[in-house]
């Protein structure tokens, strides 16, 4: 009997753990939207050209006597206020990050970074984009590379730098460039999709516990978390699958058409110089070495959109990677 009780115990503190993540992660976003008007986040704009120029004044401080480096500093000086008089009427190149989670909740700032430039840009101005990303939720990579597609329909150049990884939804993202670079070893592609669930129909029926969902409609739930699964739901997702892997594959071929779909969308990933082969990428180069190329054609400004979190925000994002890392929905990206 007290084990009984204790596996009763324990299973109500499990239950407790998942409805409670639950109520955090519906509670959080009431509270974030009513926030939201109170803290609004901040654009800022690192120029680039001057970091670089700041790290090799440091070095050369002490590596160059102290007459030498003064008479350098002058000489930058000068050749600095030459450069802003004629930096209005130079094209610009503007640098963004994009590191990836499984929901891509990297895309609300790359929203407000891309608007941003929208505002200013100019004819022969261009965007770099640092991309790092294994993929993750199908409609919110979908939303980032359209927000990407707003530059190419704004005539702006965008070249994607990988420098680790862009698998799945993070090549779909990539896929929205005028051109793609990655470093030799960054792993890329993996154009295919994924789904899966844990069930813990077979716990609830040892311990002789009953699960009940209600529905509406023949596949409004096609698997479930705590039910008992069947052939005709488990079809259903397949079929659901296929279809975004249909769509992603679309996706990319109309915007790189050289690529054999066939040999790409197999689910595959490859390292740099293989994706060069495949044509999945144009050109093999690490993001200093492009980012440093850029700042000796002209201007690159860093621009990003910075938030505070707040406390609610903070619970919410802890609760969603908990969740995420129990249920993984469909996704061409992971």
């Amino acid at each position: 009997m007290n084990g009984l009780v204790a596996q009763y115990v324990l299973f109500l503190a499990e239950v407790f753990t998942v409805v409670l993540a639950i109520v955090i992660l519906v509670a959080a976003p009431v509270v974030l939207s009513r926030r939201k008007g109170r803290e609004s986040g901040l654009i800022q704009v690192t120029d680039i050209n001057r970091q670089l120029e700041a790290a090799a004044d440091r070095i050369e401080a002490v590596r160059l006597p102290g007459k030498i480096h003064k008479i350098l500093q002058k000489q930058r000086k000068v050749e600095r206020k030459v450069r802003q008089k004629s930096a209005e009427a130079d094209p610009c190149s503007y640098l963004l990050d994009f590191k990836g989670d499984i929901r891509a909740s990297a895309f609300a700032a790359l929203r407000e970074e891309i608007s941003a430039i929208l505002q200013v840009a100019r004819p022969g101005d261009a965007v770099y984009l640092r991309l790092e990303s294994g993929g993750g939720m199908v409609n919110r990579y979908g939303l980032a590379a359209a927000q990407l597609l707003r530059l190419r329909d704004a005539q702006l150049p965008l070249t994607v730098m990988v420098d680790t990884v862009a698998a799945s939804g993070g090549y779909l993202m990539a896929a929205a460039a005028d051109r793609i670079v990655a470093a030799p070893f960054a792993l890329i592609g993996s154009i295919g999709v994924i789904a899966q669930i844990p069930n813990f129909h077979r716990w609830l029926q040892a311990r002789d516990i009953d699960w009940e969902q209600f529905t509406a409609g023949k596949f409004k739930r096609t698997v479930s978390l705590f039910g008992e699964n069947t052939e005709t739901g488990r079809a259903k997702l397949r079929e659901e699958l296929e279809d975004i892997h249909t769509q992603f594959r679309t996706f990319v071929q109309g915007r790189r058409a050289q690529l054999d779909m066939e040999k790409v969308a197999t689910g595959e990933a490859w390292l740099g110089r293989k994706a060069l082969e495949l044509g999945l990428v144009d050109e093999l180069a690490t993001s200093d070495e492009i980012i440093r190329s850029a700042c000796q054609r002209g201007k690159v400004l860093h621009v990003s959109f910075q938030r505070k979190l707040s406390l609610p925000e903070r619970l919410r994002i802890s609760a969603q990677s908990a969740w995420d890392g129990i249920w993984q929905p469909p996704s061409p990206f992971g």
